[in-house]
């Protein structure tokens, strides 16, 4: 399986004590991150200790205070992020895009705040505006969704369908939350199932077609064969079991079989 820099994570912090060290340009917009998130913001190292934070922010303009704050902190249990010095950081923060309660955040890891914010700006003109409607739409139909589809693998199943591009609850039209309430009192729509073989061309994700991206992302189950690309694998949905070859293919729900690599030519 191939590696990724860091674990992307959502930490709740509203009402919790979150220490922000530093004043000027660079402090700022952290203590306004905190505020947004809910959080309550202390100044003092010491007494945000005392009072149990888990996360600090430093942003000093002396590199050496800096350095010195940040060691203390961690040897407190406290997860440190210094600004704009990403070796001295547990956590980055990311560009966040926000659609409450849908939020995309893009990090590269300290690399380039300036290219997570233009990879931000490019996806502030896909997401429609009504997209945290459609996501508390699905929250309160909970109930409903389990009534119609007892079986959590078919659930899923129905839901991929309609959310996925041109479907009923496609999350990129603007409206779809308006059709949630349609799409649950009408016909189901048919949802995959089988058998289904991907045998890549080479371990690059981009030679995949949207088909196969798209099953991937959909399978109950993932059957892999020795020498399968990683990078392929990494591709298919996260919470689906990945089973060896040898072990036989089951026969229920969305089964997708990657091979090992097959180039052309």
């Amino acid at each position: 399986m191939a590696g990724i820099g860091s674990l992307p994570l959502f930490h709740r912090v509203e009402g919790a004590p979150v220490i922000v060290l530093g004043e000027g340009p660079a402090a700022e917009p952290k203590r306004r991150l905190v505020e947004r998130a809910g959080g309550r913001i202390v100044g003092d190292l010491q007494a945000g200790v005392d009072e149990g934070a888990r996360l600090a922010f430093v942003a000093h303009d002396d590199a050496a205070r800096c350095e010195a704050d940040a060691i203390r902190l961690r040897c407190a249990g406290i997860l440190v992020n210094v600004v704009d010095r990403p070796e001295l950081c547990d956590f980055t923060t990311p560009s966040i895009l926000d659609r409450d309660p849908v939020l995309v955040a893009i990090g590269t890891g300290g690399a380039s705040a300036g290219l997570a914010k233009q990879l931000r700006l490019r996806l502030e003109g896909l997401l429609p505006d009504s997209l945290g409607t459609l996501a508390n739409g699905l929250h309160a139909a909970r109930g409903r969704l389990r009534a119609r589809w007892p079986d959590s693998g078919e659930r899923r199943r129905a839901l991929d369908a309609a959310l996925s591009a041109g479907g009923p609850l496609d999350p990129l039209e603007e409206g779809a939350h308006a059709r949630l309430g349609d799409w649950l009192a009408g016909e189901a729509m048919p949802m995959p199932t089988g058998r289904r073989e991907i045998v890549p061309v080479s371990d690059d994700p981009d030679d995949l077609t949207l088909r196969q991206l798209k099953w991937l992302g959909a399978a109950d189950a993932i059957v892999v064969e020795d020498g399968a690309p990683a990078r392929i694998l990494d591709r298919a949905r996260a919470d689906a079991p990945r089973l060896p070859l040898a072990s036989g293919v089951p026969e229920e729900g969305l089964v997708v079989v990657v091979r090992a690599t097959r180039p052309t030519g």
